[in-house]
């Protein structure tokens, strides 16, 4: 692809195929996404048929992408060197027809360095600026004016009327030559070009990053004790994996024996390893720092979590942002306007100074070149999807962005969303003895625990001198202390307390009891989140179906004002609707599971975690990262976002405004007219790049 309007041309031809019910084509990221009856057609021809179009695809796998990327920016760096050197070549060829006095410039010696310059922008014409004209005829052919066409016409035009006035300065191209303008031109536009291609590329990186993070190899555990070594896709749920230090797990899962540290940077964007141990949830592409783990394989292949991100990023760089559609109409009905502009300018100056109508016909096909215009939305919009998956949350629905800029009203889940999985020990008190003094032996023995409930009342407390210990699914973890007297934790029931609804834990040894009251603890940075969302002027709301005194007791620890417990899912989508019918836009925040209906319905919709949340289409996006932190940095982004894509606009429109009425009074020289195109585009793409600041 060499612009824009290239997405248009392939959608088009491939949609005219009978069997092909969609084809989408982001022209910032040069993918495509096709949807097609097998039955009807091939796909080996549709393949050609994109071929005869003039465009070459290859399935999305990472080795040959990664080698196609290489060639086109091979040859992308080629053709802006052969631009540049040679550009710099003939400004000192043409530099003595400026700077030479009267008579000091003899006519031979100007000739030849005409001629020298002719000659070195031959190789500019046929090989640096060939991706222009090949662009240019795709258009034509498939009927479209695309941004190409402009730009092949006008160095078209420039190199005829240059060389028609070497060959014959009495003609009717008169004596002047623009060969320095017309090199510089290509070597300015395909520089911007190199800034955008470099953009796409390290989105495609960024994928492949993910992508690439699985294992080629897995160590599965036989029931006779023994191993064999087996890919990946061979893998099924229930298999035992082990996954040695420096390894990356091959499958999600949980751990069956072993502990050590995580890398999950996969999924949290960070490089600080995580503690696992028994029962501890993994997941595939993450890496394993320290000491063999045995796992429990539960999802493999597409199922996965690294694969759910790879489907994430692919459907969102395959989407094409909904305002390049706009500016690609735009841009067809404009380039129009600009061919029968500069037409009419040919004649009109052909009328009034015969001479300078060529020049002038140039310099407005040139200057109105609209690629900054077709630029604008889609270096935006991947510059700002790019920055949002760097801080952990990958949207599947490119527009979004648009809507987060409408939102007022942030409605969070709590169980899954705003709270961790772990719990806190809430308040605890006890029976026949001090409550504080049995705490404290109860911290020592949890300490020897991996249960949840156990390591949440650990907190970090080192174990005890018990012996002893045996741990039961189920029920607890008992063990002796040093004067032989049998302690347990766990359930109530299994200790032996009496029965106590506000208690999830009991800790005892017959004459003494403890109950443990352990709550549901907020995520580390859900205070910071909501206070931001509330400092920004956005209302909060807590909408669950938990408890109403749960739901009660987070929303007092988060300072949340509205909230909602005991909701149903269809009490959820009924208090939506109301929010909505009472003029509130809303961005809604849940797990992805029981709050599908809910999501969909909302205006911006975001879930929560890893697994088959990935696999649901409910959601605008999915933070990966579980941090809330980075919902007001998106709804922040969007803001910049949509205010830089406006200043994208208007820049391509002053310069328009400013720039064609000096071109039609022949005030704008070719060279000019150039290097004011080519800025344009490269204002364009470098101010998109702000977005990743």
């Amino acid at each position: 692809m060499h612009c824009a309007a290239c997405s248009g041309i392939i959608e088009a031809a491939l949609l005219k195929l009978p069997g092909v019910e969609g084809a989408s084509v982001n022209p910032a990221s040069a993918r495509l996404s096709l949807r097609w009856q097998p039955s009807h057609i091939a796909l080996a021809d549709v393949l050609a048929a994109l071929q005869v179009a003039g465009y070459g695809a290859t399935p999305d796998v990472a080795a040959p992408a990664r080698e196609l990327r290489r060639q086109e920016r091979r040859q992308a760096l080629w053709r802006l060197f052969v631009a540049g050197f040679l550009m710099m070549q003939v400004m000192m060829m043409a530099t003595p027809a400026y700077v030479a006095g009267p008579g000091e410039l003899t006519p031979d010696l100007d000739r030849l360095l005409r001629w020298a310059g002719w000659v070195l922008t031959l190789p500019v014409m046929v090989f640096s600026a060939a991706p222009f004209f090949l662009g240019a005829w795709r258009q034509l052919r498939a009927g479209r004016l695309g941004m190409d066409v402009p730009v092949a016409l006008g160095l078209a035009v420039t190199f005829v009327a240059s060389s028609g006035a070497l060959f014959d300065p009495g003609g009717v191209f008169g004596h002047e030559v623009y060969f320095d303008s017309l090199t510089m031109f290509v070597a300015l536009l395909l520089l911007a070009r190199w800034f955008e291609l470099g953009a796409r590329h390290r989105a495609a990186e960024a994928l492949e990053a993910v992508a690439g993070a699985l294992p080629t190899v897995a160590e599965r555990l036989l029931d006779d004790g023994s191993s064999e070594r087996v890919p990946p896709e061979s893998l099924r749920v229930g298999d035992r994996i082990r996954v040695a230090a420096g390894e990356a797990f091959a499958a999600d899962g949980h751990v069956l024996a072993g502990q050590g540290w995580v890398n999950e940077a996969l999924l949290t964007g960070e490089s600080a390893p995580v503690a696992k141990a028994l029962g501890d949830a993994v997941v595939a592409g993450s890496v394993n720092v320290d000491g063999p783990l045995i796992i429990a394989v539960q999802r493999v292949g597409a199922d996965t979590t690294a694969q759910g991100i790879v489907r994430l990023m692919q459907q969102a760089q395959s989407q094409r942002p909904p305002a390049s559609g706009i500016v690609d109409r735009v841009a067809a009905g404009f380039t129009a306007g600009v061919l029968l502009l500069a037409l009419v300018a040919g004649i009109a100056w052909w009328w009034i100074e015969p001479s300078r109508a060529v020049a002038v016909a140039v310099a407005v096909l040139i200057v109105t070149c609209p690629c900054a215009l077709t630029l604008a939305a889609p270096a935006a919009w991947l510059t700002a999807s790019g920055a949002l998956a760097r801080r952990g949350l990958l949207l599947t629905d490119l527009s979004a962005l648009e809507r987060l800029c409408g939102v007022d009203t942030v409605v969070f889940d709590k169980t899954g969303t705003l709270s961790e999985d772990r719990l806190q020990l809430r308040r605890h008190w006890a029976e026949g003895a001090d409550a504080d003094a049995l705490l404290a032996v109860a911290r020592s023995l949890a300490a020897l625990s991996r249960h949840p409930h156990a390591r949440a009342l650990a907190d970090g407390c080192e174990a005890g001198a018990w012996g002893d210990v045996r741990e039961l699914a189920g029920r607890g973890i008992e063990a002796c202390d040093a004067t032989g007297r049998l302690w347990r934790l766990g359930a109530p029931a299994w200790v032996g307390a009496r029965p106590d609804p506000a208690a999830r834990l009991a800790f005892g040894c017959g004459d003494c009891v403890l109950w443990l009251d352990l709550a549901e603890a907020p995520r580390a940075d859900a205070a910071e989140a909501i206070a931001a969302l509330r400092a920004s002027g956005r209302r909060v709301r807590l909408l669950s179906g938990d408890q109403p005194a749960a739901v009660a007791r987070m929303a007092a620890r988060l300072d949340i004002v509205h909230w909602r417990g005991g909701a149903t899912p269809d009490a959820k989508l009924a208090a939506l609707r109301e929010w909505q019918a009472d003029g509130e836009h809303v961005l809604m925040v849940g797990d992805g599971i029981n709050d599908a209906p809910v999501l969909a319905a909302a205006d911006v919709r975001i879930a929560m975690g890893q697994g088959a949340m990935l696999a649901r289409n409910a959601a605008d996006g999915l933070l990966v990262s579980n941090r809330l932190s980075v919902l007001p940095q998106a709804l922040v982004l969007a803001k910049k976002t949509r205010r830089v894509l406006r200043q994208n606009l208007a820049w391509a429109a002053l310069y328009n405004l400013a720039c064609v009425p000096l071109a039609l009074a022949g005030w704008l020289p070719p060279l000019a007219a150039g290097i004011g195109m080519a800025s344009s585009s490269l204002f364009v793409v470098l101010n998109a790049q702000r977005l990743n600041r």
